[in-house]
């Protein structure tokens, strides 16, 4: 992630009439310097090289934060346990349930799905992340 992301970010946060804290810059930092998915303690390891000090309530409270403020994506992604990456664009992931391996799938493949969705139910959809499991085209070849 490119700085310019990183700043956009904590632009929109200030914006929005948000306090840019340590906390917040820092695991903001952590997930756009992750390139992918980070669980909580990962993020809190990461975070606390950089901001001696910080404690892991404190982290979770800011996952939540950045969560509800669509800057953090948070996902179950087969581990039983859940992840965060950036929220900067809405996808999906393909799971292999043997070897655990992860693919993107970009939201515009499942765009008209989501849109026929929110037309049979009338619900307005605001959180976008579907994980679909199988197997990979590796484990298949080992049956």
């Amino acid at each position: 992630m490119t700085a310019n992301l990183l700043e956009t970010c904590m632009k929109e946060l200030r914006l929005r009439g948000f306090r840019l804290t340590p906390q917040r810059m820092v695991v903001l930092r952590v997930l756009h310097e992750a390139h992918g998915h980070l669980t909580p303690i990962e993020i809190c390891e990461r975070a606390q090289e950089m901001l001696p000090g910080l404690t892991e309530p404190t982290v979770y409270r800011t996952l939540n934060f950045l969560h509800e403020q669509r800057l953090a994506l948070a996902a179950h992604v087969g581990s039983g346990q859940l992840v965060y990456e950036t929220g900067e664009r809405d996808h999906h992931h393909l799971v292999c349930r043997k070897c655990g391996a992860t693919h993107e799938i970009p939201h515009d493949l499942l765009e008209a799905l989501f849109s026929q969705f929110q037309h049979k139910t009338g619900y307005q959809i605001d959180g976008m992340h579907v994980t679909f499991f199988g197997l990979c085209p590796g484990c298949q070849d080992h049956q």
